[in-house]
């Protein structure tokens, strides 16, 4: 049986696959309001964090924005490369990159959690249509 929480979570997930962009939470309530009628923002927080939990979803902290998660490595840390030009975000994994920055800032007693490592620029779609101009 499928509790609220999980509907609204595969709601959502399916809503951020649909997107090539990322999305904010309140672009997320207003999409689902214009479905289902009242909805309160702590339930689109509240499956959100359940999402990234599981490693469904990936917020876009520089931008304060949702993505689904595009790799096939769930739980595992990304590396985000986000266009400045279109909007686009990419999902790369790199695990000894990311052990190796543990390692470094462990030397100095500091514990990590959790990563976050997004890269701004432009992607390759449009240095290709920059190149053509």
């Amino acid at each position: 049986m499928t509790t609220r929480g999980e509907m609204w979570q595969a709601e959502i997930l399916r809503l951020l696959r649909q997107n090539h962009a990322p999305v904010k939470a309140y672009q997320v309530l207003a999409t689902l309001r214009k479905i289902h009628g009242k909805l309160a923002p702590t339930t689109i927080y509240r499956a959100l964090s359940a999402l990234q939990e599981r490693g469904r979803v990936h917020r876009v902290e520089s931008l304060n924005a949702f993505i689904a998660c595009q790799s096939r490595r769930d739980k595992q840390p990304s590396i985000l490369s986000i266009c400045n030009e279109c909007g686009s975000v990419e999902e790369s994994v790199a695990p000894d990159l990311l052990n190796d920055l543990s390692n470094v800032i462990g030397e100095t007693g500091f514990s990590p959690k959790r990563h976050v490592v997004e890269v701004h620029g432009t992607c390759a779609s449009c240095n290709s249509r920059k190149a053509q101009a």
